[in-house]
């Protein structure tokens, strides 16, 4: 069965498309039903609005013309994939021969809005620390984790990727491994470097016992702690502490950049800190508070007042 467009029908062009990403590509169940429901979408439209029999007799004013009837049932995000799957879907059949040009090409995607991250206030941020107040070494280890989190602004991978030797007390430094394994010095806060030095002095020869490793922060077993673990910690600490729900090792890591800021910190000093490697991603936090940026606005500029 072809359509009258000339080209395939719609029923054709779609499972051979779904049959591509199927045996090909190699897609996951819930991503081919995802893609065979949006394309399902485009066809309903396509015959009832457009009387086109398959996708050949779609232009690019057609497909602009859909993608607006879709802004009042789906968010930005949604509607950028619901683009991509049918880019992919003309992208195909141009491929195959089985229309003559992609009518997408010239069709931008929506702009996603970067979501703000959550942030605790200090007072917040104290509280937590000091839901962890035991002597045992899970104590002192959970202390260290939360002190160094906050303290650093570290990822919860580079907390764990964390070796002995990567702790300069002399230096009141910490060597940390990025992405890319990239190496940044950080330094490290009073609180932060005597709950690390009582940790590795004391509670963390308790927990390694005879195992032999240079990690900083074990589990029970003695081996290298994980980022599950960590994120068990934050959860209990968090509750404990009485905090949001939505509490995250990531979150100690937005209100150490943000709390920097508000302090006075320089832009570029902050992304050095948090090993960002283009500033943009580091100005996300000038966005988080208005009426700090109000303020130091109105103690600096000569014509504020």
């Amino acid at each position: 069965m072809t359509g009258t467009d000339a080209g395939p029908s719609w029923d054709l062009a779609v499972d051979t498309f779904m049959s591509h990403c199927s045996a090909e590509k190699g897609l996951a169940r819930a991503s081919l039903e995802a893609g065979e429901h949006d394309l399902n979408r485009l066809r309903r439209w396509a015959e009832s609005e457009a009387g086109c029999a398959g996708p050949a007799g779609l232009q690019d004013q057609n497909l602009r013309d859909f993608l607006l009837t879709c802004t009042s049932d789906l968010g930005t995000a949604s509607r950028a994939r619901l683009l991509s799957t049918i880019r992919s879907f003309y992208r195909f059949l141009e491929t195959e021969s089985l229309v003559p040009a992609d009518p997408t090409a010239t069709i931008a995607a929506p702009r996603r809005g970067r979501k703000l991250p959550d942030v605790l206030g200090v007072e917040q941020v104290e509280r937590l620390i000091e839901s962890v107040a035991g002597q045992e070494p899970v104590d002192q280890r959970d202390r260290a984790i939360l002190e160094i989190l906050y303290g650093c602004g570290c990822r919860v991978s580079e907390l764990c990727g964390l070796d002995v030797p990567d702790w300069d007390p002399q230096e009141g430094t910490l060597l940390l491994r990025g992405k890319g394994r990239k190496q940044r010095l950080v330094p490290v806060g009073g609180p932060a470097a005597d709950a690390l030095q009582r940790w590795i002095g004391a509670g963390r020869g308790r927990m390694v016992g005879k195992k032999t490793t240079a990690a900083v922060f074990l589990n029970q077993r003695g081996g290298r702690s994980s980022r599950v673990s960590v994120w068990s910690l934050i959860k209990r600490a968090g509750s404990a502490a009485g905090l949001p729900e939505s509490l995250s090792p990531h979150t100690l890591r937005h209100s150490y950049a943000t709390h920097l800021l508000e302090g006075g910190a320089d832009l570029r000093v902050v992304q050095e800190l948090l090993g960002h490697a283009d500033i943009s991603t580091t100005e996300i936090y000038t966005h988080l508070d208005r009426s700090w940026l109000t303020s130091a606005w109105l103690e600096a500029h000569p014509r504020a007042k």
